[in-house]
């Protein structure tokens, strides 16, 4: 099979490919997994992370991808004691950034398996989704609505999900002020998700690229304005999607006292570590203002809002790529040229 693999961390940029073109045996499903004919998968920018250095480092040489979408092709067989979800060959099937968790902690007991210890990560323990075929566990992939076409569903399963989680962790209220700072994959999901739960709440964005302004006022933001800018009203909540700090140090300035900023990004650059020098505690934190991280995703957060997307009509917008050019496509995720977010075609 066609796979793109990651040998060694480096810098991502036009002279560089860190992902090879190469041929590789199909995977087999072990007791439990399930095989997968890769169709789409949408390209993350923890697959920046990654390939940069900033997550815990992957195991390599490995498969990236998570966000992938399949059709079963075949079943390991069910582990000895273990009760699966009825799958079945030829059924479509999601794979988000969760591979597994050990399932007897007590984050997996209480249905936060996205903070488990042993919590393996998609594309990164175990190989993912910039292939033609993958495999994963049986009781972590997830069913597809039909609504959806391939390329509709492959970023609601990380963008959308950790979207999704991050919106109910700014405990938002219908009619209060929420903020998204960085406005790419997931937030311009958080968007329409807001929108549809809350509509009375106004939406203000903030980013740094006008396109990207003038598209989430297409979307219905009440406001857009760069990151440094003063909204035209203080917030009660703000969900951070951008890979610096800069911007929460501005964020806080925004929100209104007891506001919380919900930071979901899994690291942030240390190029701009010197941005929390100018936190002040009177002008960002005094009044009783919160700041939340979003970890991961659980597997309810994906099934959630699938359902809830399917419910609701939420489309991503997208562009498309070949496998062949993910490298292309992760420079202009680096280089911020983003609208919506990105599919690579697998088959």
């Amino acid at each position: 099979m066609n796979a793109m693999i990651l040998e060694s961390l480096g810098d991502v940029n036009p002279l560089q490919t860190p992902l090879r073109l190469v041929q590789r045996p199909e995977p087999t499903p072990a007791p439990g997994e399930v095989l997968l004919k890769v169709t789409r998968r949408g390209v993350c920018h923890t697959e920046l992370d990654e390939i940069e250095g900033r997550t815990p480092p992957p195991r390599l040489p490995v498969i990236l991808g998570h966000q992938v979408i399949g059709v079963i092709v075949e079943s390991g067989g069910l582990p000895p004691q273990e009760q699966l979800p009825a799958l079945q060959p030829g059924q479509r099937i999601g794979v988000a950034w969760i591979a597994s968790a050990c399932g007897a902690c007590e984050f997996c007991k209480s249905g936060r398996e996205n903070l488990c210890p042993q919590f393996k990560a998609m594309g990164r323990d175990v190989d993912g989704g910039y292939a033609e075929y993958m495999k994963a566990r049986a009781d972590f992939v997830h069913p597809i609505p039909d609504s959806f076409s391939d390329s509709e569903a492959a970023p609601l399963l990380c963008a959308g999900a950790i979207g999704y989680r991050s919106l109910r962790l700014s405990n938002l209220q219908d009619g209060q002020s929420l903020g998204l700072m960085g406005f790419g994959g997931s937030n311009h999901l958080v968007l329409k998700l807001a929108k549809h739960k809350f509509p009375n709440s106004p939406i203000l964005v903030f980013s740094r690229n006008p396109e990207e302004r003038e598209f989430a006022l297409s979307l219905g933001a009440a406001w857009a304005g760069g990151i440094e800018e003063n909204p035209p009203q203080a917030l009660d909540s703000l969900i951070d999607t951008t890979p610096v700090w800069r911007p929460d140090v501005e964020a806080l300035k925004c929100l209104k006292p007891g506001g919380r900023l919900v930071i979901n990004a899994i690291r942030k650059e240390e190029k701009d570590k010197d941005a929390l020098l100018r936190l002040d505690y009177p002008a960002h934190l005094w009044m009783e203002k919160e700041i939340k991280s979003v970890a991961n995703v659980t597997r309810a957060d994906v099934r959630e809002f699938l359902s809830l997307a399917a419910e609701a009509g939420i489309r991503p917008e997208f562009q498309e790529y070949e496998l062949r050019d993910a490298n292309h496509a992760l420079v202009e995720m680096k280089r911020g040229k983003i609208r919506g977010a990105k599919v690579l075609r697998i088959a």
